[in-house]
């Protein structure tokens, strides 16, 4: 059955790809800047001492696997939800429903709780409208600036994080000078212990890190700006936070850092002045600015994949035709948490999200070991995590434990979240879902030698497409369309090439037998085999404007002569004189195609006539362009 391919890779969801590099990098510094620098060192301090710079450099170490794996994952499936759809295309629907509803709620109540800090700090230039009203004015803000465009959201967080790293980056150049190395005596007065627990309490500071996976649909070059956006932003703000945290602990006088709400302001006092308090402060409004920001980004796109794929009503996958934004979504996200910001106490509930948001990682972890052990030959991240799957059995084991640590109240309010997301996954999902994840096709290709194909490899392939801006050429169509002779058997070039003629000579109009010697006088005349292993064995038809591919796989062998090993791959070319300049062409690019590493090892192992021709429609060659319009 013949292959239904959009003629690009890219552009099919509505969304547009406008954040380059600097947009992935702000993204992901932005949302990790919050809280976790300005309020948490001091509380840290309490319970570790000096010792709080090692637990800051611990927690940034507990980032590295899901930060890996995420790319991987980011990489192979650069669609919006991240999270979400790694684990739904992984794990399944249910797991994906936990994970959908989770990843939305987990990033809007830390960015809710972003949006309280605006508000602190705002409450003094706006007193008219109190803490509650400048945080919901701050919320309305945002998310009118994630309406209009995304490339829009994306400038002003540059903007946002760039100033933020200046500020911070003053601070501590300045700070420095203020240190005094008695204050980091006794170093560890709580024991290694504290050490450790402090490096679980802190960890969700660097949890913003991977949030920017979820817009990685409207990402321009998915498979280099995701991980390096990543990558640097992860190097950057980790060192940020130990110095930060390093100067802090060396220039404020113990007992007035332990316990601190406002460390890094202390800080500032003690080091740079007054004018220190006025620039923390200002840094301080721009990282709970970032946070807010990146988090309406962020969020905003789990419900729309969801919506997308049946999890949740069509009418919150809907993007606006003027801005390609995901409008309802957006304001769903913006509603969701102004509710939170004026009912809840946000606080309350920023603990129960860090605990999601350390199940989530342990999952993504899982997703990534499913992918690649399920044998989907069209999962192909540009970029792959080192040290598999030690680094991911090890995360998972690890965030096991930081989730005990997390408490009782935590863990309930998560098990009660998990129950909801299960009553609708059985209440609306399951009636209307029946997509195969990749641990099904896995257990299959465990239990089964033979079984059929996974519509995930097809999802794949075209993801792949879409990631690499693939524009489909004559030859892609020339494979879509393509005869497939698949046999296990091994045969002689002459019952080859019979089976070749009765294949394809009703594709050219042409009686078989007469094609049958067409292809025997064509393989006297010189051998047609290329390279071991490899025959194309090509003949000119009569007539005008025909040109036809079939495609041969003998895991045997064929036989073409005691002077070559047996052929296991045959490119069958036939066409007329006039089409002879393609002709050429088509070899050149049958030629690109099987020098590509590991050939003919995917060649024989791909399973059935598909993913034969899915190994020729996403191989790296460079496409011819289209011809320009008349």
């Amino acid at each position: 059955m013949a292959q239904q391919l959009p003629e690009t890779g890219a552009g099919h969801s509505g969304l547009k790809r406008e954040l380059g590099l600097m947009g992935v990098f702000s993204v992901a510094a932005g949302a990790m800047i919050s809280s976790g620098l300005f309020v948490l060192p001091g509380l840290a301090f309490a319970k570790a001492g000096p010792a709080v710079i090692l637990s800051y450099a611990l927690a940034s170490l507990l980032m590295i696997p899901s930060m890996l794996s995420k790319a991987e994952l980011a990489t192979a499936m650069p669609k919006s939800g991240g999270s979400y759809f790694f684990i739904e295309r992984s794990l399944g629907p249910l797991p994906g429903t936990f994970a959908g509803f989770a990843n939305w709620v987990s990033i809007s109540l830390k960015s809710a709780f972003a949006l309280v800090g605006i508000g602190t700090l705002g409450e003094v230039l706006l007193p008219h409208l109190g803490l509650k009203g400048t945080a919901l004015a701050a919320c309305a803000f945002f998310a009118l600036v994630n309406l209009v465009s995304l490339k829009g959201a994306g400038r002003l967080q540059i903007l946002l994080v760039l100033g933020l790293l200046l500020m911070i980056g003053i601070y501590v150049g300045k700070g420095m000078g203020s240190v005094e190395v008695t204050r980091f005596s006794p170093f560890m007065p709580h024991g290694s212990p504290a050490v450790f627990a402090v490096a679980g309490m802190v960890f969700v500071s660097f949890g913003g890190l991977t949030k920017v996976v979820s817009v990685a649909e409207e990402v321009r070059n998915p498979a280099r700006n995701l991980p390096l956006g990543m990558f640097l932003a992860f190097a950057i703000v980790s060192l940020l936070y130990v110095a930060v945290v390093f100067v802090t602990v060396g220039a404020v006088d113990p007992h007035t850092l332990a316990g601190n709400l406002a460390p890094i302001a202390a800080g500032a006092d003690a080091a740079l002045g007054p004018v220190g308090v006025l620039l923390l402060e200002t840094a301080a409004f721009l990282a709970f600015a970032t946070t807010a920001n990146s988090g309406i980004l962020a969020a905003a796109r789990s419900p729309m994949a969801m919506s997308r794929d049946g999890l949740l009503p069509a009418f919150l996958s809907k993007t606006n035709r003027r801005f390609s934004t995901p409008h309802t979504a957006i304001i769903a996200t913006a509603v969701f948490m102004g509710a939170v910001v004026a009912f809840l106490s946000v606080e309350d509930l920023v603990k129960t999200a860090s605990t999601m948001m350390i199940l989530m990682f342990m999952m993504v972890n899982a997703a990534t070991i499913i992918m690649r052990q399920s044998g989907l030959q069209n999962y192909r991240p540009t970029f792959r995590a080192p040290l598999y799957p030690w680094l991911q059995v090890a995360a998972i084991i690890l965030y096991g434990f930081l989730i005990v640590e997390m408490g009782r109240v935590p863990l309930i309010l998560t098990g009660a979240f998990a129950l909801a997301a299960g009553i609708w996954y059985l209440a609306y999902v399951r009636p209307r879902i029946e997509r195969e994840s990749a641990f099904v096709f896995l257990v299959k290709n465990i239990l089964a030698k033979d079984i059929g194909r996974s519509g995930l490899e097809d999802e794949l392939k075209h993801i792949t497409l879409e990631r690499d801006e693939v524009s489909l050429d004559r030859f892609d169509r020339l494979v879509t369309n393509a005869g497939v002779i698949d046999s296990g058997t091994c045969m002689s070039a002459k019952e080859m090439f019979k089976a070749v003629a009765a294949k394809l000579a009703p594709r050219v109009a042409m009686d078989k037998d007469a094609l049958y010697r067409l292809f025997l006088k064509r393989e006297m005349e010189s051998s047609t085999v290329v390279h071991p292993g490899i025959a194309i064995p090509h003949v000119v038809l009569q007539g005008e404007g025909i040109f036809d591919l079939l495609l041969v796989r003998c895991r045997s062998g064929v036989v073409f002569s005691e002077l070559h090993q047996p052929v296991t791959t045959v490119f069958v070319l036939a066409g007329t004189m006039d089409e002879r300049n393609y002709h050429l062409r088509a070899l050149m690019t049958i030629a690109h195609i099987i020098e590509e590493p590991g050939f003919i090892d995917r060649w024989l192992k791909a399973r059935g006539e598909e993913e034969l021709k899915d190994m020729l429609l996403l191989s790296k060659r460079r496409r011819e362009a289209p011809p320009p319009p008349p």
